[in-house]
């Protein structure tokens, strides 16, 4: 790695210089834990020759983060994604359910898979979360349910969404995959709504290699939740309800408890790494980092930052594009917005004329690697090189257009 003080301008990636970082920076780059006991407890599920069907593990998993979260029920699915349609079928949405674009297109497509019509919502541009206030002017005869999407793990405004569905009798779910760990007004997210979803993929802080689960208060709703998600069993051959395979592995959750008891180390690396990123990007005008709420509990998983183009001279894009001749492999999230994905283009061509917010954000938005296979070190370097960029946008802008024209001629 490049150190900071050696790296000048003109020794940027772009320009012709090497890269600062020899191997590249992911965002996301999974946490693997205590690998002794990781390996240890896959041993053990080896000896017992319990593989799948609710062993010892998973029960163990479903039971920790219940407590944790502080809710009745945890019920670990293979993945995220498939918990999610499992908690939409459960809730018995049907017809046009509002979502917000700006989030992962997994949301989407949940409903989507369904026949249910996602309807899109813009998102307040201070917190990057659905809009109440244009959720309820988005209501129909057909509208059955509301699902807002923790992003960044910060709250969604849950208060007035709970008001908004009691008053027009609506279903409401939260996608809750990027808010393990955290908290709104002293109460932990996952203890929202009808139900919340968790996302324990490779990317996430706390992963089970792949998995997730859905957690709820619903006694009545876990059970058919458990149903769904093991094909309807009620015993050995009784099949009671409709279902498919949801379930998740005992190597998963083995991961998964790995993960847990490690998961004040987890947070703590997470913190201190957006702490060295805020210091490092302070002052510098158009470059805007998302906070936590220090009173409340945040697992700190994403260095997210908006790029004010007009300020800073560069754009987003240009930033990712200078970054990743540095082996730094920034993210545009959530770009371009569902509404552009398909099928979703096609069927709502105008859709953004409604979601200026949604817009904006995702050309202005890019996330920084983090996680416990990134130092403070690094960070420095990153903010370093981006200072850089930000001191000599006309410069950048020559050498991108350079490499540009590079890239289209004939060899």
């Amino acid at each position: 790695m490049t150190k900071v003080s050696q790296k000048t301008f003109d020794d940027l990636a772009i320009l012709g210089g090497p890269p600062a970082f020899s191997e590249k920076l992911h965002v996301g780059r999974p946490n693997i834990g205590d690998r002794t006991r990781l390996m240890e407890r896959i041993n053990e599920i080896l000896d017992r020759r319990w593989l799948t069907n609710a062993g010892v593990y998973v029960r163990e998993f479903e039971r920790r983060v219940a407590e944790m979260v502080g809710v009745r029920h945890c019920i670990a699915m293979c993945n995220g994604t498939v918990a999610l349609e499992i908690a939409i079928r459960s809730l018995g949405l049907k017809g046009e359910v509002i979502v917000p674009s700006f989030t992962f297109i997994a949301t989407a497509h949940a409903l989507q898979w369904q026949e249910i019509t996602p309807v899109f919502c813009d998102v307040d541009p201070q917190t990057h979360n659905i809009d109440p206030v244009r959720v309820e002017q988005l209501i129909t005869p057909r509208t059955s349910g509301i699902i807002g999407v923790h992003v960044w793990g910060r709250p969604c405004d849950v208060e007035r969404l709970e008001w908004i569905a009691r008053k027009h009798e609506l279903g409401l779910l939260y996608d809750a995959a990027h808010a393990f760990a955290c908290s709104h007004n002293g109460r932990m997210i996952g203890s929202f709504g009808n139900a919340e979803v968790y996302s324990f993929h490779a990317t996430k802080f706390v992963n089970t290699f792949e998995g997730g689960a859905v957690v709820t208060n619903d006694d009545d709703l876990a059970a058919k939740i458990r149903l769904m998600k093991n094909f309807g069993f009620a015993g050995t051959d009784t099949v009671i309800y409709i279902g498919t395979n949801g379930k998740m592995s005992e190597i998963s959750a083995a991961m998964g408890l790995t993960a847990l008891d490690g998961l004040d180390e987890l947070i703590g690396v997470n913190r201190r790494n957006h702490g060295a990123y805020r210091r490092g990007l302070a002052g510098v005008p158009g470059l805007d980092l998302v906070v936590y709420d220090d009173v409340e509990k945040a697992n700190y998983q994403y260095v997210a930052v908006e790029v004010d183009a007009d300020v800073l001279r560069l754009s987003r894009d240009d930033l990712v594009r200078v970054l990743a001749a540095e082996n730094v492999l920034a993210r545009r999230y959530f770009y371009p917005g569902c509404h552009r994905m398909e099928p979703y283009r096609s069927y709502f061509p105008n859709a953004g004329l409604l979601l200026p917010h949604t817009e904006s954000l995702t050309t202005r938005v890019m996330c920084l690697p983090t996680g416990t296979t990134v130092s403070p070190e690094m960070i420095e370097t990153v903010c370093h090189i981006l200072k850089l960029a930000a001191a000599h946008p006309e410069q950048v802008h020559r050498a991108l257009s350079g490499s540009e024209c590079s890239q289209t001629q004939p060899s």
